[in-house]
């Protein structure tokens, strides 16, 4: 996890008990500030940010262990665990990936949710969530222009990512994860499908920049018609794909990775 300007883990002033530790990280998680994967500073360095003694650290560590937050690797410290993964249990997810139908349902589901999102995120984005919103965007365009294929893939999620945050919903947030989780998994549809082509990739470029541009204008009216268009221009291209055989093709490799296809 890299430092930043500010700490993250603020020193505790009054009662400096194990269960004052536990909210101040779970406080960071549900925010989403901490993610999947964040490794914690050591615990000398964490027990002198918090202003907590070690045993009283290890205590709120180990309970935040049980609660199924954290994960502790011998050697090699405290890490976020992986709590968005758990949102949809494995039976869940593979039901899906076993009936195409889910697909449109996801589509529709999230061109709600994106366009709630980012109706949300022009209303209330901070100026540090303008900065890394045009950030991203940066991103965006410098692998576009580059050609860089699954940059720009990386960066689309990124962008969405940083949507839900500027939101600053955080049961909006944590759903918004999970189903980029899926999506990036390929369990809906393969990403590499909607970014078929050139033409089709300056048209997603347009359209992020057109949700970018609204949020930072605070147009939550334009914000919200810009993310449902681009959601109803992956439909679309779905669509496209899905009459030009290419659907039945990527389903069938992609059930086949997962050990899911029967044997002929």
């Amino acid at each position: 996890m890299t430092e930043s300007a500010f700490d993250l883990f603020a020193r505790i002033s009054h009662s400096r008990t194990a269960d004052e530790v536990v909210r101040q990280i779970e406080l960071l998680l549900l925010e989403g500030v901490l993610r999947d994967g964040d490794r914690l500073p050591g615990e000398r360095e964490l027990s002198k940010r918090l202003d907590v003694s070690r045993p009283i650290l290890r205590e709120a560590l180990k309970e935040l262990e049980n609660r199924g937050l954290l994960v502790s690797q011998h050697g090699d410290g405290t890490y976020v665990a992986d709590i968005i993964g758990q949102v949809f249990s494995p039976p869940v997810v593979e039901l899906i990936a076993r009936h195409q139908r889910a697909t449109a349902d996801y589509i529709e589901y999230r061109r709600e949710l994106e366009g709630i999102t980012a109706d949300l995120a022009a209303r209330r984005a901070t100026e540090y969530d303008r900065q890394m919103l045009t950030r991203v965007m940066q991103s965006m365009r410098e692998a576009h222009e580059s050609g860089s294929f699954d940059a720009e893939l990386d960066a689309d999620l990124e962008l969405h990512n940083a949507i839900g945050e500027a939101a600053h919903n955080v049961v909006l947030l944590h759903t918004l994860r999970a189903c980029y989780r899926l999506l990036a998994q390929g369990i809906f549809f393969h990403r590499h499908l909607v970014f078929s082509s050139q033409a089709a990739r300056e048209h997603l470029l347009a359209q992020h920049e057109a949700i970018h541009a609204a949020i930072l204008a605070g147009d939550p009216d334009a914000a919200r018609a810009a993310a449902q268009a681009h959601m109803d221009y992956i439909a679309a291209s779905i669509r496209d794909a899905e009459r030009s055989g290419e659907w039945q093709r990527i389903a069938q490799l992609r059930m086949q990775q997962r050990g899911l296809l029967d044997d002929a």
